[in-house]
């Protein structure tokens, strides 16, 4: 075989069997726990206003940059458990770590918070090392990290007084993405090394999805899921409050106008889904390909996709 390209797909034979062995255990693992998978669509008449999140256009629509709105909405509807594992598009990326297309797992809770959505996280990514590798320890840049052990939890807020050496507020009063610039630079890279590590309680501009944290309304109920570095997963406790959500859309949009980025119209059936009443609820993006670019042991994305952008 002299053909490269075949030559390469070849090679890839182990993550391709790694993947699919990923994706079937993620679908026994909901469906053990009662969840119905769904489809929604991958067209959108408008993507969810999130200031740092870029749309690829698609027609007279866009492709999604995530299902949560037509997800949360099946929730308003009286659905309580649902998940959904598909193809996402975001503009703009490609890295080592990145790609413009990405397979997305998403999973919702009714009546449930972002400590609800950890305890399956955790279930969830010790159980796949264990059942696809037979062990709960993976190895990234030398370093065992093991997916079984107390996971570290940090807030914010003590993050970046350990590792930055600054207060959280300090730094956002410092403007022009100083926040996102130390997170990325400052904190991340501390992150998940020997075992699995959450980022909690950002500051509420950074969880334009999530409610207020009771007592600290400067603070967003959200968490992020670090392994080895990298960043895994995303999740909230949802707000449902349809007028501040409002609010905070139309704020991202004068932000994204001012920066001269696209500003997306508002998703109306989303906000009117809100409005007749969203239940508590909590949910999580995770990063389907990084997941199994870590259980593969692979350095990027490239090394565990067939077809990469």
């Amino acid at each position: 075989m002299n053909n490269p390209d075949l030559q390469r797909l070849a090679a890839l034979r182990p993550a391709l069997r790694l993947r699919a062995g990923l994706t079937a255990y993620i679908r026994a693992f909901f469906r053990e726990r009662g969840f119905l998978e769904v489809d929604t669509p991958v067209r959108l008449a408008t993507p969810a206003l999130e200031e740092f999140i870029d749309a690829e256009p698609a027609g007279s629509g866009w492709l999604r940059t995530s299902p949560e709105l037509h997800l949360k909405r099946l929730l308003a509807a009286g659905y309580d458990r649902l998940f959904q594992l598909g193809p996402c598009f975001r503009q703009g990326e490609r890295g080592r770590l990145h790609q413009p297309e990405f397979a997305m797992l998403e999973w919702y809770r009714g009546g449930a918070d972002y400590e609800a959505i950890l305890a399956d996280t955790r279930a969830l990514v010790a159980g796949a090392a264990h059942t696809l590798l037979g062990r709960t320890v993976i190895e990234r840049g030398g370093r065992p990290c093991d997916l079984a052990a107390a996971w570290d939890d940090w807030t914010v807020d003590a993050a970046f007084e350990q590792f930055a050496g600054l207060g959280v507020e300090t730094v956002l009063a410092q403007g022009d993405g100083a926040f996102e610039t130390r997170l990325v630079e400052t904190i991340e890279p501390h992150l998940g090394h020997d075992r699995p590590a959450i980022l909690r309680d950002y500051p509420l501009a950074f969880g334009a999805l999530a409610r207020r944290k009771p007592g600290r309304p400067d603070r967003a109920e959200r968490w992020e899921l670090y392994i080895a570095g990298i960043e895994i997963a995303n999740a909230y406790s949802e707000l449902t409050d349809a007028a501040e959500q409002r609010r905070r859309f139309l704020a991202c949009a004068e932000r994204r106008r001012r920066e001269g980025r696209a500003v997306y119209p508002l998703d109306e059936p989303f906000l009117a889904a809100l409005e007749a009443g969203l239940p508590p609820c909590g949910g999580i993006a995770l990063g389907f390909d990084r997941l199994l670019l870590l259980l593969a042991g692979a350095d990027r994305l490239d090394d565990v996709l067939p077809f990469p952008a």
